[in-house]
């Protein structure tokens, strides 16, 4: 809470919006609560609570300062604990061994509660990212959890429904990794990521992990510059079949599309495209239950996605009027992709010729996340166009001590 400035009451809000999402029912968490906390008089919160809360911080419980009534949490089985998995491995390696079960070990029996063991932790990963963006560290946890859930697998037994959604999770974690990846711009790790990607969510023949992959896949390709492959990409997401059965992963496809079609200078399909995403959104029911990485997709989001396309297609007022529009509706945790929508706005405003408006939006935007990744490449953008368009001016003076003050 010191860390991050947040206040007890908007911990409490944090909490019941997260088991919100986690249990389908708004909590009832208060400010007193809270304190109880902290001043250790509730040493240990309900498991729906500590679900919340390692959902909403990335941390587990016991990393937060929480224990239960024995003060001694019981350590993880060492099956389920990853850095002895990991050790266990490598010293099998070193030796020669084969990693079988021992004959008078019965390998353990995986179930669904593994799944939703590893989806908490699923969900953890995408919270971090919705607000801090794509760190190395971030990446760096989702890659070890693909691992483990991986290891996990191949050292237990389960049912075929069990193995397909525990590929499935994988396939998600190393998804985020890749995410993570494109977002802080290392391309060639996210490269790397995606060929296990599509190799897991293949084995797992879970369409909506595959709608995923491939559209950030789409992604990645428009960042590298390989359009085509951009649009090809972007065409298997929505041909996945859990975009006919789910208007809210059609809009998301089809809004993408629109980027991509702008990229290629097809003003009339991209304008029609970007239609068709808003009808298949007004259409969806936002209430349905979907993956933890499909919350980021809201009003806030389309509208972001239609200003990146305007943006592409020069029509700057139109990109301003849908910059406005999702800052409106977008959930304050998002930090980055506020800076990020802050990011595109400027550039629209500059587009205009708005010289001050655009350099006091691009001023907005937090240090931390003015210097790296996407939103760093978008001011670099912002700076070569304003000293195209005036150079030598106070504004361009001002923006470049800025720049230099924030590097």
């Amino acid at each position: 809470m010191t860390d991050h400035k947040v206040p007890a009451n908007k911990l409490a809000s944090l909490v019941n919006t997260a088991l919100a999402s986690l249990e389908g029912t708004y909590g009832t968490t208060t400010e007193r609560a809270v304190f109880r906390w902290l001043s250790g008089e509730t040493r240990w919160p309900l498991p729906p609570t500590r679900a919340a809360l390692e959902h909403i911080t990335g941390l587990t419980c016991t990393q937060l300062g929480f224990r239960p009534k024995d003060g001694t949490p019981s350590p993880p089985a060492p099956e389920e604990d990853p850095v002895y998995r990991r050790a266990f491995i490598a010293a099998a390696s070193a030796a020669g061994a084969t990693l079988a079960t021992p004959a008078n070990t019965a390998p353990r029996r995986l179930g669904s509660g593994d799944v939703a063991r590893l989806n908490a932790k699923l969900a953890a990963v995408v919270s971090m990212d919705d607000r801090y963006g794509g760190t190395p560290e971030l990446e760096a946890h989702a890659t070890a959890l693909t691992t483990e859930t991986l290891d996990l697998q191949q050292n237990g037994t389960s049912s075929a429904r069990v193995r397909s959604e525990l590929y499935a999770v994988a396939a998600a974690f190393i998804t985020s990794a890749m995410w993570a990846a494109i977002d802080g711009r290392r391309l060639d790790a996210a490269q790397g990521h995606l060929n296990h990607a599509v190799t897991l969510a293949g084995l797992a023949g879970d369409p909506a992990v595959q709608f995923r992959v491939w559209g950030h896949a789409s992604v990645l390709y428009r960042q590298l510059g390989r359009h085509t492959d951009a649009m090809a990409a972007a065409e298997a997401s929505r041909a996945t079949g859990i975009t006919r059965r789910d208007p809210m992963y059609a809009s998301l496809a089809l809004a993408r599309l629109a980027v991509d079609h702008a990229d290629l200078g097809d003003t009339r399909t991209a304008l029609r495209t970007l239609g068709q995403a808003q009808d298949a959104f007004d259409r969806a029911d936002p209430t349905l239950r979907r993956p933890p990485w499909m919350r980021f997709y809201d009003r806030a989001e389309l509208d972001s996605l239609a200003l990146f396309t305007h943006l592409q297609l020069g029509r700057w007022d139109e990109a301003e009027h849908h910059a406005h529009r999702s800052l409106a509706y977008l959930r304050p945790d998002l930090h980055r992709n506020r800076a990020l929508t802050h990011a595109n706005l400027a550039l629209a405003q500059l587009g205009q010729g708005e010289l001050e408006p655009a350099l006091a939006t691009a001023q907005t935007i937090p240090p931390e996340m003015a210097r790296k990744g996407r939103i760093g490449k978008l001011l670099s953008d912002f700076t070569r166009r304003m000293t195209d368009l005036a150079p030598g001016s106070a504004g361009q003076r001002t923006w470049t001590e800025h720049r230099k003050a924030q590097a």
